[in-house]
């Protein structure tokens, strides 16, 4: 089961935001898609950061404080992330997500953002592999 990688199963469609997007718009756009995160990018798809829906409530109590949203999604992104190369193993990858709390992770290819990986699409991974 080693020999399945993770590029095999990472989602390629995912939502992603940059540093300027209105946290408002930010917010709206991972609950349509109801995406727990979004990577956070620059032009050329390097990975800069991660919005969780977690860093998402400290923008929504300001907006209920303060009556209005404000401020973009470089104020609320964590900039310390934890990524997967794409050739990763599958098992590997499963021993990160039991040994962290995230419930995805950006997967990486010479630095560019190829990818995202949750908990669902790897237990697929497994089901798929046998």
């Amino acid at each position: 089961m080693r020999d399945g990688t993770i590029a095999d199963f990472m989602r390629r469609d995912f939502l992603s935001v940059t540093p300027a997007t209105p946290m408002r718009e930010a917010v709206a756009r991972l609950v349509e898609t109801q995406s727990s995160v979004a990577p956070v990018v620059d032009d050329e798809g390097h990975l800069l950061g991660i919005l969780s829906q977690k860093d998402c409530f400290a923008a929504a109590l300001n907006s209920a404080y303060y009556q209005r949203w404000s401020d973009s999604v470089a104020r609320y992104m964590s900039e310390n992330v934890e990524v997967m190369d794409k050739a990763l193993d599958i098992v590997s990858a499963a021993e990160r997500f039991q040994a962290m709390p995230y419930r995805a992770f950006p997967v990486l290819s010479e630095g560019i953002l190829v990818g995202m990986l949750s908990r669902s699409d790897l237990l697929k991974a497994f089901l798929d592999l046998g």
